[in-house]
């Protein structure tokens, strides 16, 4: 979502990384955020360019976040509309008043939400006229960033269909374009690009002067998982970065729980193979509110949030809801808003802070019992990213999951994830025992459980009710 890496894996299995690129977010509107697609692209080509003697190249994208471009110049006819958007919030509204919420699910197996790219692709065929000039002459291309990456570097118009699982547009059992969702949503089917395996011969890109095969392409959370080593039904990861974002294996099956706010997906799939499932469960705020904090000077220096002095906030009756986006799994509340409660004349930044890394951690903790109603779940969560590298956060999630915890210290398990797909074996980093770190629960607090759902319960439709 904020830059562009390279990472290269030799043929002994060392893996390092050869480029970082920031890439500028625009937010021109409240709630609107953007991306230039050919900042991207160049991005990307920089990133080729700092390796020599490519073999094989595997792209990993942000998921949701889409555009649309001339099927013949390539050139964008929008700006990349980021999965954090939430310009389509109203027209989100409309389709639940018009009761195609259970027909979306059922097809998709996604809930109506502004999150995903159908309402997005909807809107730039209805709001940017060269979008609609090109459509009626047969020259509209809509994708996600992936397809558009590979459209450029590649000359083909393919997504792959982990991708493809993250639009609602795509129909969860057949693995192809719905027609029925693409009418509910107004997207034209003949804009969107063939969906294809995760993995395989998807087209050739140049880098150094010679043609390089792309052998993977992949949505990112699913790269992390793959990174994880996750394999088997009941393997969980959970990566924290802007967001809180978990997923778990469930084979060849999709399990839907619409009523629980999780979300059946596409695992991966290899070419020739059945597609292998997973559940999708997410939190909007982690990484973001400790950054809305800092900002806010709660506190300075990172470190100071490793350990703290007091016992833990919600048992000083001190909650914080990360509800800064709205509400993910199992809720689905786009109207609930961030809540502070027990807050007294004694309360100072320490506790706040202290509070903010419990919120996220129980947060997280009602995705994975959710999870845990469903299917399988393993006795112990591979995490990574962000505020995984906190020990008092990793403990207290740790308590609140009564399951252990390995965190994995090495860099870019995405990146990692996605070079595996494209075909790296073997890389020596991801066997490295002494670079992953171990916390075991000491006790379930049921009460802490509880106290938490009350809170959240008061913020939930706060935006409406206000």
């Amino acid at each position: 979502t904020t830059s562009t890496r390279a990472l290269a894996v030799d043929t002994n299995g060392n893996a390092s990384i050869t480029s970082v690129i920031r890439h500028k977010q625009y937010y021109p509107q409240p709630g609107w955020v953007e991306h230039d697609p050919l900042e991207l692209v160049r991005n990307i080509e920089s990133s080729l360019e700092s390796v020599d003697n490519i073999a094989a190249v595997g792209i990993d994208n942000q998921g949701e976040s889409c555009l649309a471009w001339h099927s013949d110049t390539l050139e964008p006819v929008s700006q990349v509309i980021v999965w954090q958007d939430n310009r389509t919030g109203e027209t989100i509204e409309r389709l639940e008043r018009d009761g195609v919420g259970e027909e979306v699910m059922n097809r998709a197996g996604l809930p109506l939400d502004s999150y995903f790219s159908a309402s997005k692709l909807a809107w730039i065929v209805n709001s940017i006229p060269e979008a609609r000039r090109l459509l009626k002459k047969g020259k509209l291309k809509l994708g996600t960033t992936d397809a558009y990456f590979l459209d450029r570097l590649a000359g083909v118009f393919k997504t792959d269909i982990t991708t493809a699982s993250r639009t609602s547009l795509m129909n969860l059992e057949t693995g192809q374009w719905d027609e029925r969702l693409c009418e509910l949503f107004g997207v034209p089917m003949s804009a969107l690009p063939a969906i294809v395996p995760t993995t395989g011969l998807l087209g050739t890109v140049a880098s150094r002067g010679k043609q390089v095969p792309i052998t993977a392409s992949v949505v990112d959370q699913q790269a992390s998982l793959y990174g994880h080593g996750c394999r088997d039904v009941g393997d969980v990861k959970i990566t924290f970065g802007t967001g809180a974002f978990a997923l778990t294996v469930t084979g060849h099956k999709a399990i839907r729980a619409p009523d629980q706010g999780l979300l059946p997906t596409i695992g991966w799939q290899h070419a020739g193979d059945q597609a292998v499932y997973a559940l999708d469960g997410g939190v909007y705020s982690a990484g973001s509110a400790i950054e809305w904090a800092h900002k806010l000077g709660l506190f300075e220096d990172y470190s100071t949030l490793n350990s703290f002095d007091q016992p833990a906030a919600i048992d000083r009756d001190l909650v914080f809801v990360p509800a800064l986006s709205g509400l993910a799994c199992p809720h689905w509340d786009r109207l609930a808003s961030g809540l502070w409660i027990g807050l007294s004349q004694d309360t100072n930044r320490s506790s706040m802070m202290q509070s903010i890394l419990e919120g996220i951690a129980l947060r997280t903790a009602e995705v994975i019992r959710t999870m845990s109603s469903l299917t399988e779940v393993g006795h112990e969560i591979s995490i990574d990213g962000g505020v995984s590298v906190n020990p008092y956060f990793c403990k207290f999630l740790s308590d609140c999951l009564g399951k252990s915890l390995a965190v994995k210290s090495f860099p870019e398990i995405t990146a990692i994830g996605t070079a595996q797909l494209a075909g790296a074996d073997v890389i020596l980093v991801d066997r490295d025992e002494t670079r992953i770190q171990r916390y075991t629960p000491s006790a379930v607090r049921e009460d802490r459980v509880k106290k938490f759902s009350n809170a959240v319960a008061k913020s939930m439709h706060w935006r409406a009710a206000s």
